[in-house]
C-alpha cells in the first residue's frame, strides 16, 4: 500500500480564536477527513479539532504527542501510520507547524521516507509580524530565542545588530511571554539609538499590539509590554561602504566597482 500524506495544519494564534475565522475553506476541508494527528498538546489539539470540524467523532480521533521533550527515537513510531497508508495531520500549539516548533523533526523524517508533505495556509506569527513591521522584508532571518543570562543576552543582541547592519536584513526573535519586558530592557540597553525595534504581540487577536520605533524612541517612551506571545524584530542602519577617497575602496584591476557591487546586492 502506498504511503499516506502528511498535512501541515496551521492553528489560530490564540485559544479563543475561531478556526473558521482565521483558516481558509481549503484548509478546513483538508482537516475534515483526517483521523490521525501528531500534535504538540493533545488537550488543546482536541479543542481546536472540535472547533474546526472533523468527519470522525472526536473520541475516534487518534492523537499522538510530539513536543520539545519527545526523544528522536520516537519519530519513526509517529510516522508509521502514514507510511502504512494513512493520511495524517501535524499540529503546532499555535500558528504554523514545524516553524519554531518540534514538528520539524517529523517533516524531515517524512521527506527522508518519501512521504508527500502538504503545507496548508493559515496564520504564522513570524510572517504576520514581518508584514506589519515595515522593516526589510526582502532579507530577514529568524534567530529563535536569545539567552536568558543577562550578559549573554546583551552580547547576543549586539551580535544580531551587527549582522543586521552588515547584511541589511531584519532579525526576528521570540521570547517566553513573561520575559518580554526583560528582553525589551536588554534591547534598549544593548542596541544603538538609531536601530529600529518592533514588538508585535497577540497577533490576529482582539488584543493585538504592534509597536515599531527606534531604540531612542523606546527609551523615551518607557513602554510596558504585555505578558503575551510576541515577536521582536530589529533592523540596524546599514553599514556604510568606505568612501571613494579611502585606499580600501579602490577596486583592483578587473574588479567590479563598489557601485556595481551595491547594485548587484539589491537584486
Amino acid at each position: 500500500m502506498p504511503a499516506g500524506r502528511l498535512w501541515l495544519i496551521p492553528t489560530p494564534l490564540g485559544a479563543d480564536s475561531d478556526p473558521r475565522r482565521v483558516l481558509p475553506a481549503d484548509t478546513l476541508a483538508a482537516i475534515e477527513p483526517l483521523d490521525y494527528f501528531v500534535v504538540e498538546n493533545a488537550k488543546t489539539a482536541r479543542a481546536f479539532l472540535k472547533a474546526a470540524g472533523t468527519r470522525a467523532p472526536l473520541q475516534a480521533l487518534e492523537l499522538r504527542e510530539l513536543s520539545e521533550h519527545t526523544p528522536p527515537s520516537r519519530i519513526p513510531e509517529l510516522l508509521a501510520p502514514i507510511l502504512a497508508g494513512r493520511d495524517g495531520g501535524l499540529l503546532s500549539e499555535a500558528g504554523a507547524p514545524a516553524v519554531a516548533d518540534p514538528g520539524a523533526a517529523l517533516v524531515a523524517a517524512a521527506h527522508a521516507s518519501g512521504v508527500t508533505v502538504c503545507p496548508l495556509i493559515g496564520p504564522s506569527a513570524l510572517v504576520l509580524a514581518l508584514m506589519a513591521s515595515g522593516l526589510n522584508g526582502q532579507r530577514f532571518a529568524f534567530a529563535g530565542y536569545v539567552p536568558t543570562h543577562a550578559t549573554e543576552r546583551l552580547e547576543r543582541l549586539r551580535e544580531l545588530e551587527r549582522r543586521s547592519a552588515r547584511y541589511d536584513e531584519t532579525i526576528l526573535v521570540i521570547e517566553t511571554p513573561y520575559r518580554n519586558q526583560a528582553l525589551l530592557e536588554a534591547a534598549i540597553q544593548a542596541l544603538a539609538p538609531a536601530t529600529c525595534l518592533m514588538v508585535a504581540s497577540d497577533l490576529s487577536l482582539a488584543s493585538q499590539r504592534i509597536v515599531v520605533d527606534t531604540i531612542a524612541g523606546w527609551r523615551a517612551a518607557a513602554r510596558e509590554l504585555p505578558k503575551a506571545p510576541a515577536v521582536f524584530g530589529l533592523q540596524a542602519p546599514t553599514a556604510q561602504p568606505p568612501s571613494r577617497g579611502d585606499a580600501s575602496a579602490r577596486a583592483a584591476p578587473g574588479a567590479s566597482s563598489p557601485h556595481h557591487e551595491r547594485r548587484t546586492r539589491r537584486r
